[in-house]
């Protein structure tokens, strides 16, 4: 069960505000102590929405999943949404341009992958959590009169000063894109009357979205709700974190493996590894606070067990282990290879003149293309069994593998094996 994952030390609070504030997630709320105040007297529902941008949840949903399960610890009734409704048009917040348009069957697909992803965290156990599909109620809106019923509370010129689409404003704004805000609030309103939902909670770039909703809904029923949003994802620097080489930071294992996640947050900055135990784990803060003031190679401690207790989470114990003991392998001289990220190539690709070494970096997914390749290579950023590859225009045989493998190592942290077959 989900839950069984949040220690019992967390109930040293008898209110989850005061867990989510003490552990740095809160940056913005509508009514603060009355939020408070509702938390720590009723058990509430509340609503988080995730649009089904992709085929998988990335780590930035995960920090939402966390807050989630945060709350249902507690006792509060999380009702998540997933979008797909709103997914069909794409949400303009923190974009400089519009999302490319999927099909209503990629929307559907998509939708489906991350109710399976929540199962694994949230227990949706009779009375303990719901999950709802916006399609259900925006698919089939008539639209006269949902402009008739809804658009009349909203105002243009307030809208055009919301951050969502200020930032837009320049680089262009579809009429398309600006319709996402009063969906989301009428997501807000059905939510409220369906199940009385009184908290909307978002991400720090919803929170033009979540006042829209929280004003619907006093103007359309004089109903008080609330809303608050949470922190990103950063850097210290104030860049957003769970970016790869291969893109986002997924938490389908087929997207990003197990071993990949782990090396992620192995190889996080000093700088941030407090704020990522913080929000990306439940040890205990006095703990969190030991391992974030450690210094020196001291802090590879702390990046060890940051890396162990997020994919143990996203991933399980096993696979946790693994990736644990595939890093020991490739940095400590420890542990088996054998979940070091592999590709099997069949042997006779490499017969007679062989298979150039770009194209091989390119194949296995170390470099995004061949241009890329060969600019590592002439940065002297690629090894092959521990012996860098000047010649970019090199082609691998055979004999160049010993006991039928090849270790590459692109930079200073990237590995991986090639085995013939």
């Amino acid at each position: 069960m989900a839950l069984s994952k949040i220690p019992d030390s967390v109930s040293k609070f008898t209110n989850v505000f005061d867990v989510l504030q003490e552990r740095g997630f809160i940056r913005q709320t509508t009514h603060e102590d009355e939020i408070r105040s509702l938390l720590e007297k009723e058990k509430v529902k509340f609503y988080i929405g995730f649009d089904p941008t992709a085929n998988s949840l990335h780590v930035g949903h995960f920090m939402q999943i966390i807050i989630m399960m945060y709350m249902q610890k507690f006792g509060h009734t999380p009702i998540v949404l997933v979008g797909g409704g709103t997914g069909m048009i794409g949400d303009p917040s923190g974009r400089s341009d519009m999302r490319k348009l999927m099909t209503k069957e990629i929307v559907k697909e998509n939708c489906q992958q991350f109710e399976y992803t929540f199962k694994r965290f949230i227990d949706f156990g009779e009375g303990k959590a719901i999950t709802v599909n916006n399609a259900d109620w925006l698919l089939d809106l008539n639209y006269i009169n949902f402009i008739r019923d809804i658009g009349k509370h909203f105002s243009v010129n307030n809208m055009l000063r919301a951050e969502c689409f200020k930032s837009r404003m320049e680089t262009g704004l579809s009429f398309l894109e600006f319709n996402y805000m009063l969906m989301q609030a009428y997501d807000f309103l059905v939510l409220n009357n369906e199940y009385g939902c009184k908290l909307q909670f978002g991400g720090d770039d919803q929170w033009s979205n979540i006042l829209a909703g929280v004003d619907l809904i006093r103007r359309e029923k004089s109903g008080q709700t609330y809303g608050m949003t949470f922190k990103l994802l950063t850097t210290s620097e104030g860049k957003k974190m769970g970016k790869t080489e291969k893109g986002a930071l997924w938490l389908d294992p087929l997207k990003t493996t197990p071993y990949e996640f782990y090396q992620y947050w192995r190889n996080v900055e000093d700088a941030d590894v407090e704020n990522c135990l913080s929000l990306l784990t439940f040890l205990s803060m006095d703990e969190v606070r030991r391992l974030g003031a450690l210094e020196g190679s001291a802090i590879n401690e702390a990046k060890e067990i940051l890396a162990y207790h997020v994919t143990e989470l996203v991933h399980g114990t096993e696979e946790a282990n693994k990736a644990r003991d595939a890093a020991k392998a490739l940095f400590g001289g420890e542990g088996s290879m054998d979940d070091v990220p592999t590709t099997q190539i069949e042997a006779s690709r490499f017969a007679g003149e062989g298979l150039g070494v770009v194209n091989l970096i390119r194949e296995i997914g170390l470099v995004p293309s061949n241009g890329e390749g060969f600019r590592t290579i002439q940065q002297g950023g690629l090894t092959i069994d521990d012996v860098k590859i000047e010649d970019p225009k090199k082609f691998l045989t055979e004999k160049d593998f010993t006991n039928g493998s090849i270790l590459i190592k692109k930079g200073k942290k990237t590995y991986h094996r090639v085995v013939l077959v």
